[in-house]
């Protein structure tokens, strides 16, 4: 029989002979029974294809309300202090009958402690002694430092007001403990800071991270071109299409795997060091649709098997301090299945800036996006 309810707006054919209450009762139960949202989808609930302008935490000093956010991250600072307490076995456990060798541990962008609090963890557990600099650029994140050290927890916390590449330590690190990664792993600078910083270290001394790489993959969104389109250029410089975006990414296709793009290692000894990069990248599409751009991802080894990462094979569990990257194309592209998509990027340098550049060969060429860094450039002081 065909029956209605019209209090519900449920009809259709019964096909039990019970009734549509029936059928109104297990939608009930199959809300009420959903899956929670995981941390990471409770955080981003509101976030999704929303863009923001990437943080320039070396140019502009970040306010506290940014810090209090990353804060609360659940997973980044436990990872980061299994990563310095791994260290700290490693090189400060005591020979056989001798005492454990104290380790100088240099947190440089400390911002408001975090890190600092996970080192000091990292050495109760492990019960070597440290000795902790905390140097940090950003008066309004020296204030709440300065504040945590009258805390006894802190008392092995000397605070350092200066820009981590300008400062002449008195003793030299064995530890280099930094947080400069941004969605793009480099975008941040962290290659420049801490090539500007690792004469802190020791020759045989450790940085943490050691080593991070970003990802690319294209993506189709037509939410994220529309979103994009409507940006003005007063907003975000010269061309909206010509910026890279931060976004919770939610209503896309990715194309094709993650591939690898740019990498950097920590402390870099080379004779020469050179952080511009040029790559290019193939990928082939599995279905017909548009091609709006790229999605960026990185993955960071803090230590031996100890790593970050917002690569969607590999995130990590409940991470939230950082959402991809999207480098949007200004035309999108028809796409057919088996088309191979070639694209190049570029990171480019010079005395005072940093940019991306980007531009699409096959299937239809296209100019290079935000040349020159027309639009989107990361400075490299103050």
């Amino acid at each position: 029989a065909v029956v209605s309810t019209q209090s519900t707006g449920i009809h259709g054919t019964d096909l039990h002979g019970m009734g549509m209450d029936s059928y109104q009762k297990y939608i009930y139960h199959l809300y009420e029974n959903k899956e929670p949202l995981s941390v990471y989808e409770e955080f981003s609930r509101g976030y999704e294809e929303f863009l923001q302008i990437p943080l320039q935490p070396l140019k502009d000093n970040l306010d506290n309300s940014t810090y209090e956010i990353f804060e609360k991250d659940p997973i980044k600072y436990k990872q980061y202090e299994e990563a310095v307490y791994q260290i700290l076995l490693d090189r400060g456990s005591p020979i056989p009958g001798g005492d454990p060798i104290r380790q100088v541990v240099m947190v440089v962008g400390a911002g408001r402690g975090p890190l600092v609090r996970s080192s000091l963890n990292a050495s109760r557990r492990s019960k070597i002694p440290v000795k902790v600099y905390a140097v940090e650029k950003n008066e309004s994140a020296l204030i709440i430092l300065r504040n945590l050290v009258k805390d006894p927890y802190f008392s092995e916390v000397t605070i350092i007001d200066s820009d981590m590449r300008d400062w002449t330590p008195p003793e030299k690190a064995d530890i280099l403990v930094s947080e400069l990664l941004g969605s793009f792993s480099d975008n941040e600078l962290s290659p420049e800071c801490l090539d500007g910083a690792q004469c802190l270290l020791k020759d045989d001394g450790l940085s943490v991270p050691c080593e991070y790489t970003s990802y690319l993959a294209p993506i189709s969104s037509r939410k994220l071109f529309n979103n994009v389109s409507s940006q003005t250029a007063d907003a975000v410089g010269e061309d909206p299409f010509h910026m890279g975006y931060v976004v919770r990414l939610q209503a896309v296709n990715v194309l094709d795997k993650v591939k690898p793009c740019f990498s950097f290692h920590h402390p870099n000894r080379g004779d020469k060091i050179d952080n511009s990069r040029h790559l290019t990248l193939d990928f082939t599409v599995a279905t017909e649709t548009m091609l709006h751009g790229f999605a960026g991802y990185f993955d960071a080894r803090l230590y031996r098997d100890v790593y970050i990462s917002t690569h969607p094979d590999t995130h990590s569990k409940d991470m939230f301090s950082w959402f991809p990257m999207f480098f949007p194309l200004k035309q999108p592209v028809r796409v057919h299945s088996g088309d191979h998509v070639s694209v190049d990027f570029w990171r480019v340098v010079d005395q005072t800036k940093v940019w991306y550049e980007w531009a699409l060969s096959e299937p239809a060429p296209q100019a290079i996006h935000n040349s020159r860094g027309v639009s989107y450039w990361i400075g490299l002081f103050s």
